[in-house]
């Protein structure tokens, strides 16, 4: 009986200090607390590794099998300026690490050569392997590829999903202060792609831009004929109505009709927000923003990551209602 007694005495304090402690470590939060929603395991870095996206190179003309998050680097150093934040660049890998995945999936690859999965140009993702990085940014290589590459492994596995699918995470340089609804652009509802205000975007050297061209060329591309009368009292144009992303909605320019985006195409401006007026014998164009204006803005992107947010903060701002997800799930079910 002495026996059993000695051994509790001797036990009952190691129970109470052990079990306790490991309570705390197993229900402690992560590094004091601080919420790390882009995390992976090693399940996830494994997985990123492991998966491999057939680029179709346009210049050399050949298909190259490049490493999924490795894709992503040459995407993100081609697609956003490394000056920009670090969680802007994360931001950003974690859009084209969605767009890829969801090609992926979907399995349509019948807008690219045979073999390929995508092409390297802005038709798809603009990608930049590493030799056209070094002769890109020369000098500055060493510190842009490493920052780059921080951004992308910081984020690895992760995809941006909506309703549990991997979203159109479309993206563009610069807003004209605010993003569009994409039924307003493509005519297409999307319930996460809505306007929001991005008022950061006045930072950006394209916020706005002046273009000019004679009144014929303006004629000609867009298959008018324009009222010399009319030109003279300035209502050779008239605004119909304006996009929830104050953007031209519709436009009447001589006695035809067009959407802003036709306008923007057929013009070749920066954007479908812009005003026009007539200068002598020459049309002069002022564009607000840079790109369609649908998903998130790179510059608003930025300007939320100077003012503090994190890259799922910008991420969930500009695409409402979406959640982070890791990939394999999505891929493997």
């Amino acid at each position: 009986m002495k026996r059993y007694l000695t051994v509790l005495l001797f036990v009952l304090p190691l129970f109470l200090v052990v079990v306790p402690a490991a309570l705390v470590v197993y229900f402690s939060p992560h590094d004091g607390g601080e919420k790390k929603p882009l995390g992976q395991g090693e399940s996830q870095g494994s997985q990123a590794r492991q998966m491999t996206v057939k680029v179709y190179r346009t210049q050399k003309q050949v298909i190259e099998s490049i490493p999924l998050e490795q894709y992503v680097e040459g995407v993100v150093a081609a697609e956003m300026p490394a000056e920009f934040e670090l969680e802007a660049l994360k931001a950003q890998a974690l859009a084209a690490r969605t767009y890829i995945i969801k090609r992926l999936r979907d399995g349509r690859f019948d807008d690219v050569p045979q073999g390929a999965q995508v092409l390297d140009t802005v038709k798809h993702q603009a990608y930049l392997d590493e030799q056209q990085r070094r002769e890109r940014w020369g000098e500055d290589f060493d510190w842009k590829n490493s920052k780059i590459h921080q951004a992308v492994s910081a984020t690895a596995g992760i995809v941006l999903t909506y309703q549990g699918e991997p979203i159109d995470a479309t993206f563009f340089s610069t807003s004209n202060g605010f993003t569009e609804n994409a039924n307003e652009y493509w005519e297409k509802s999307i319930p996460y792609l809505r306007s929001v205000a991005s008022p950061w975007d006045v930072e950006s050297p394209r916020f706005e831009e002046q273009v000019s061209m004679p009144v014929e060329q303006l004629e000609q591309k867009l298959g008018v004929r324009l009222d010399a009368q009319a030109m003279s009292k300035g209502a050779w144009y008239q605004v119909l109505d304006k996009t929830t992303g104050n953007r031209i909605g519709r436009i009447r320019i001589g006695s035809k009709e067009f959407t802003g985006k036709e306008v923007r195409e057929r013009l070749g401006l920066n954007s479908s927000a812009f005003t026009m007026r007539l200068s002598q014998h020459q049309v002069i164009i002022t564009t607000f923003g840079y790109g369609h204006g649908v998903g998130m803005s790179q510059w608003g992107a930025n300007g939320m990551a100077k003012s503090g947010k994190k890259a799922e903060q910008i991420v969930k701002y500009f695409y409402q209602g979406i959640s982070l997800q890791n990939y394999g799930r999505i891929i493997h079910g």
